[in-house]
């Protein structure tokens, strides 16, 4: 078997091939078992072939917000081509219940203090303290003085488990939906972009919106917007209050119940295309990498890298599809808590180990490959500078 699987002839095979090709030569009993007992042992094996099954993990969803703007989310649009008021990023928040968005214009060089005084002009200001914020790991959301200023304010500072931003699915498909709007917006109208965001917004927060079966306008306020395409009457007839708060209330809950129900629907189609795995403590897995996204590749391996490095041990459970593991030294700048779709499980002995030397990761499990030696050195005079 060590020699039909690992020769340069019969390159690590799999075990129904390596099977196919036995069997013509050689029979003991329980043959086949033992070969893809034998195969899957393979540590070499493990480190570079991919998996072709469905991804692990079935879909977990966040709780329904009781109260608009109570539980939000927010992230960041970069590298935005740059405006005469040089402006080149867009910060997203957005109300989780009722769907409604802020777009804030901003630089990329601006500061945690300048980011602060923007949130609360503009959403404590208007909408007052939320209960949680749900976010990617950015370094601004992890700074120290976000998180303190966010505890003393009462707000939980949730962040998405690393390497995997459909946690965030709220913030990344609201971007998708502006980028789109920009686009559309500088090609019909010209001009910067940082012009038609307030318009965008206007226009994002009164188009109907499927989950909430109503506009995110409707759902905050409690009416259709008035707007040159949509006269809405006002009317001389005025609500009491209890007549307004009760109208408010079954409003409120109406649109709970429709998020359950999209919710559901959701969860019924993802949940088909993936499956339940778990793991318990103390398991050895395999880490999944990313080895051909943005590196520069000097060396000679480049997409040849391996796409697994371990075998890991689980130290702890962080809720139904995230697990901790117990990195090594050559791993400190990596976030250790993994969605259980970048692991799988590792049945080879326990003191072989993918030595880690020779790879260098960045802070997104991304290869990193460095130039052995400079050869020469070039430096241009540009016309502005």
């Amino acid at each position: 078997m060590h020699e039909s699987h690992t020769s340069k002839y019969s390159i690590h095979s799999g075990s129904d091939k390596m099977y196919q090709d036995l069997k013509k030569l050689y029979w003991w009993p329980n043959m086949k078992a033992e070969i893809a007992t034998y195969v899957s042992k393979c540590l070499t094996c493990a480190k570079v072939k991919a998996e072709h099954q469905k991804p692990s993990g079935l879909l977990q969803q966040l709780e329904i917000p009781e109260w608009k703007w109570e539980k939000i989310t927010m992230d960041f649009i970069m590298g935005l081509p740059r405006t005469p008021s040089g402006y080149d990023s867009i910060w997203v928040i957005v109300d989780r219940l009722t769907k409604s968005a802020h777009f804030l214009p901003m630089k990329k060089t601006d500061s945690m203090e300048n980011l602060t005084q923007l949130y609360l002009k503009e959403i404590v200001c208007r909408h007052g303290v939320s209960v949680s914020i749900i976010s990617d790991r950015d370094s601004r959301f992890a700074s120290g003085f976000w998180r303190s200023l966010q505890k003393a304010l009462g707000t939980n500072v949730n962040m998405s488990t690393a390497y995997h931003p459909q946690m965030d699915g709220q913030s990344e498909r609201t971007i998708q939906t502006l980028e789109d709007m920009l686009r559309a917006c500088v090609i019909d109208f010209g001009s910067s972009w940082d012009r038609h965001l307030p318009l965008v917004e206007f226009s994002y927060n009164n188009s109907y919106h499927a989950s909430i079966k109503a506009a995110p306008f409707e759902a905050l306020y409690g009416r259709k917007c008035r707007s040159p395409i949509c006269w809405s009457e006002v009317g001389d007839s005025q609500l009491t209050g209890p007549e307004m708060i009760r109208e408010t209330t079954e409003k409120i809950v109406q649109i709970k119940n429709r998020l359950l129900a999209a919710q559901s629907r959701q969860k019924s189609y993802a949940d088909v295309r993936r499956k339940p795995l778990e793991f318990d403590v103390g398991d050895m897995v395999m880490l999944k990498l990313s080895p051909w996204k943005g590196v520069i590749r000097f060396g000679r391996r480049g997409k040849l890298s391996p796409r697994y490095v371990g075998p890991f041990k689980i130290i702890e459970r962080i809720g139904p599809v995230a697990y901790k593991l117990e990195l090594p030294d050559e791993l400190h700048g990596i976030h250790n808590t993994f969605h259980v779709s970048n692991l799988k499980k590792c049945l080879t002995n326990e003191n072989l180990v993918i030595p880690l030397e020779e790879i260098k990761l960045d802070d997104k499990l991304y290869f990193i490959e460095e130039p052995v030696k400079i050869m020469d050195r070039e430096v241009k005079q540009l016309k502005q500078s």
